[in-house]
């Protein structure tokens, strides 16, 4: 197991948004999964290659399934690369300790409800909330990345 450099090991911001991350990006990848998983149990392949392998061409079509597991794994990437950007930076911020963890764990809190409200079809407007949810504390590190940076521009 590789250790973190000393250096790394004092900003706890940026070890706190590594892990939030780290959890952000497997969650992504359970979605990719889940996704494949749901093309092969309703045989709905994008590729004819695929589909000649799992029973015939006839098989290279959409499906309303696979497509809801899509749009959440599109939304995800729609949401969570802004968010390892703003973290990053606003990590190099030095903001304090508590209040950044706060921010990480809303934000990833919030995706891991939008995924399980988006790929469970719960009643609306649960999808919603989680969603708003977590572009709180996006936007409150965008407004602190721009504040900080005013200066320079």
């Amino acid at each position: 197991r590789a250790a973190p450099s000393p250096k790394m090991m004092e900003n706890k911001v940026f070890l706190s948004f590594t892990f939030y991350s780290t959890i952000l990006i497997l969650k992504m990848y359970v979605v990719a999964i889940i996704t494949g998983q749901v093309r092969l149990r309703k045989k709905a392949f994008a590729n004819p290659e695929d589909a000649l392998r799992n029973g015939g061409l006839q098989y290279c079509r959409q499906d309303p399934d696979v497509e809801r597991c899509r749009r959440a794994h599109r939304n995800d990437m729609e949401n969570i690369f802004p968010f390892l950007f703003l973290g990053a930076i606003y990590s190099l911020l030095d903001p304090s300790p508590a209040v950044a963890r706060i921010h990480f764990l809303i934000f990833c809190v919030g995706r891991v409800a939008h995924t399980i409200a988006y790929l469970l079809r719960l009643k609306a407007p649960a999808r919603s909330l989680a969603y708003g949810v977590a572009q709180l504390p996006c936007f409150s590190m965008a407004l602190q990345i721009l504040l900080a940076t005013t200066p320079y521009w």
